[in-house]
């Protein structure tokens, strides 16, 4: 991969095997050569923040490793970044799609599905806020159009403005009957995320701090994380 500096990762997901992972070496990364990424709004210091491992992905893979597999159900998780709860769900056989507004986020994922010998996972192209799909798709990305049983995220409530596009996004390609789980580490848009949840049908049905859990971080030590698991149900 040139044109950014990447490191190779082994990641301990609890109960499970571990995930290798590429990822770029540090935050000061960044390659738009075809200016793709600054089309889709992703600024030069936001773009390397995909590709980063973030603690609430961890804590977010955890979870879906311990999920029973459910015959029919399909999964999507949005903004996924490096798509670690993604590769786990993909790995025990559920059926997941990946999605985030990243260029490259796409070209991480197939390298980090080779990586653990696993085949090809669906990945679109979403995001919530300013509907984008059409420039989107003249920059050759599949977009997002179906509906979903589960829709996670961890880590995806960081501006004053997501809550009300995140709840209506995720409104529509949730199934009338569906699961949302969101891993936030504590960024203050919970609430206001919850209630426009609500508006569209979502009640709470689990919200457990995770401040109390010292787990094994991607580099295998062990640390306190300060968040939430929050879940809402419709139908």
């Amino acid at each position: 991969m040139s044109g950014y500096l990447t490191k190779l990762q082994t990641i301990q997901i609890k109960d499970a095997d571990d995930i290798q992972l590429s990822m770029l070496i540090d935050n000061q990364q960044f390659y738009d050569p075809d200016g793709a990424a600054g089309k889709l709004g992703v600024c030069s210091a936001s773009w390397p923040l995909f590709g980063l491992l973030w603690p609430s992905s961890i804590r977010l893979a955890n979870k879906i490793s311990a999920r029973p597999i459910r015959e029919g159900e399909r999964i999507l998780e949005i903004g996924c970044g490096l798509a670690l709860a993604s590769i786990v769900a993909h790995r025990r056989g559920m059926t997941v799609t990946a999605s985030d507004r990243h260029p490259m986020v796409q070209t991480f994922l197939k390298k980090n599905l080779g990586l653990n010998g696993l085949p090809p996972l669906r990945y679109k192209f979403a995001q919530w806020g300013d509907n984008q799909d059409e420039l989107a798709i003249d920059l050759g990305f599949d977009t997002l159009h179906s509906r979903f049983d589960l829709i996670m995220a961890s880590d995806v409530l960081y501006e004053r403005e997501t809550p009300n596009q995140l709840a209506a996004f995720i409104d529509s390609h949730a199934n009338y009957k569906a699961e949302v789980w969101v891993v936030d580490p504590n960024r203050g848009y919970a609430g206001a995320f919850g209630r426009s949840m609500n508006e569209y049908g979502f009640n709470l049905t689990e919200s457990r701090l995770l401040s109390s859990e010292h787990m094994l971080n991607g580099l295998g030590i062990m640390e306190r994380y300060s968040g939430r698991f929050i879940s809402y149900a419709r139908g």
